[in-house]
Formats: structure tokens, C-alpha cells, sequence
């Protein structure tokens, strides 16, 4: 019965880039604090499922202490970042940019530009985006195009009155011509129309364009970070592209979600 009641409080999936590493997360309607024997539980069904090592979704403070007590070890710090939605500033034309609301039958091209703005080990897969744009009860997806090309996207979500900036990437060709930050702007004004109070967004510590981006837009530091973590399964090397990304993150949503 432990195993069932973890698998409950537990979401795991294979991660996108190495089949072999298992992503999981809290799920957010559990009833009380995960513990650690939850934890325990997981990790013994992953491991006799084979994979050779665990990685969290972005973990605030409270949540890592059942991980660390199995032996997760902190592998990436994140800046936590909150906008109260008060004042968002003007976004103006980009020539040759225009954006749109994104549809299903581009998530290809979606994820074409996601692989081309995240390291290997960092991208998203379609079961990736389909779970971002179903991790809140409402969600935006925008999309940049130069001509009939995307070229960003951006990610955003709504549970309850609290926003969430799930993911945002640029095609490195186009980056530095303000798409990001109109990709951002965008979402935040949706967000706050349809009833958001604020919104969060998380991105590394290491990453200082993502953050002088959040910071420019409006963003507060908050001073409580994310952290992810990871167990080693086995004796098994890390992956070679377990590396930061290089864009921009998205916020931890109310399940855990991506970073």
C-alpha cells in the first residue's frame, strides 16, 4: 500500500532527453506533507524499473527535505522571481516579428525552436509541452513569427489567482532583437486579464540574461530560491549533456512542474 499512496504523491516519467534518468515531481492535490518513506518507495520502483538515476522538478525549500534524507544531492540552484502584475511596461513593434496565439498542429515547429535554444538534456519532448500546456487550468501559448517561421514561443499559465511563466525560448539567430522580452510581456498582460494577481518564473542562478530579462520586465528576486536535485541510481557516468541550459527557464507551476 506505501507504494500505491507514493505513486499518488509521486509523479515520475521518463526525462526527455535520456531515458535512462527518471524526472519526478510532488503532485499538487496530495493531502499532507510528502515524506520521506514516499520518496523511498519511488526510488526503489525506479530503480528496479531500471533507470540509473532521478532528477526533481524545481524544489522550494520546504519540499527537498524527504529528497535529501533518501540522498538527493543539490545539482542546479534557481532564482525565484515574482511580478505583481500591477505595472507591465510596453512592449513595442519588433519589424518583421509578429506574434500569435500558437496551435496544436505547430507544436513541431514549437519544439524545433525549444531545441534550438536548450542544451540536449534540458528540451522539451511533445510529452513535455503537452505537460506544460496541461500543468494549469489555463494556459497561453504564443508564439513568434519571422514570416511564416516561429521563432519563440512562450508558455504561461493560471491556477487560481497566481500566474506562471512556464517556458520561454528564442531562436538563438533572433535573439537580442527584444523577441523574448515581447514574448513575455505579452503573456504577463494575459495573465493578469484573465484574473492573475502575480506571476512567478524561475531561472538559474548562473543564467544572468534570463535574469537581467526578468528584472528589466518587472520581476522581483524573492528570497527563498528553487533548487533541483538528483540521485544516482547506479554507477553509471552522467549523462555528457547534463548541463545547464542556456535560455531562459520557467517557473516551478503548482505540480513542480519543468525548470
Amino acid at each position: 500500500m506505501r507504494t500505491a499512496a507514493a505513486a499518488y504523491r509521486l509523479r515520475t516519467r521518463p526525462w526527455q532527453a535520456d531515458a535512462r534518468v527518471a524526472h519526478v515531481a510532488p503532485v499538487a492535490d496530495c493531502l499532507g506533507p510528502l515524506t520521506t518513506s514516499d520518496v523511498e518507495a519511488t526510488v526503489e520502483r525506479l530503480r528496479d524499473e531500471g533507470y540509473r538515476s532521478v532528477v526533481t522538478a524545481a524544489l522550494h525549500p520546504a519540499d527537498r527535505r524527504p529528497f535529501i534524507d533518501v540522498g538527493f544531492v543539490e545539482t542546479e540552484r534557481l532564482h525565484l522571481l515574482l511580478h505583481g502584475l500591477g505595472h507591465i511596461a510596453p512592449s513595442g513593434a519588433i519589424p518583421g516579428i509578429d506574434l500569435r496565439r500558437g496551435r496544436r498542429r505547430e507544436h513541431a515547429e514549437i519544439l524545433a525552436v525549444d531545441r534550438a535554444a536548450f542544451t540536449p538534456f534540458w528540451r522539451l519532448d511533445a510529452a513535455g509541452l503537452d505537460e506544460a500546456l496541461d500543468a494549469t487550468s489555463a494556459v497561453h501559448l504564443q508564439t513568434a513569427r519571422s514570416g511564416p517561421r516561429i521563432v519563440g514561443y512562450a508558455v504561461c499559465g493560471r491556477a487560481g489567482h497566481r500566474g506562471y511563466v512556464q517556458r520561454l525560448a528564442v531562436d538563438p539567430a533572433v535573439q537580442g532583437r527584444g523577441v523574448g522580452r515581447a514574448l513575455l510581456l505579452d503573456g504577463l498582460r494575459w495573465l493578469r486579464r484573465w484574473g492573475a494577481h502575480d506571476a512567478l518564473v524561475n531561472t538559474q542562478e548562473g543564467n544572468a540574461r534570463s535574469l537581467r530579462l526578468y528584472r528589466r520586465a518587472g520581476f522581483v528576486l524573492q528570497p527563498d530560491g528553487l533548487a533541483v536535485l538528483q540521485l544516482d541510481l547506479s554507477d553509471a557516468p552522467t549523462p555528457p549533456d547534463a548541463s545547464p541550459p542556456t535560455g531562459p527557464t520557467v517557473a516551478a507551476p503548482p505540480d513542480g512542474g519543468y525548470w
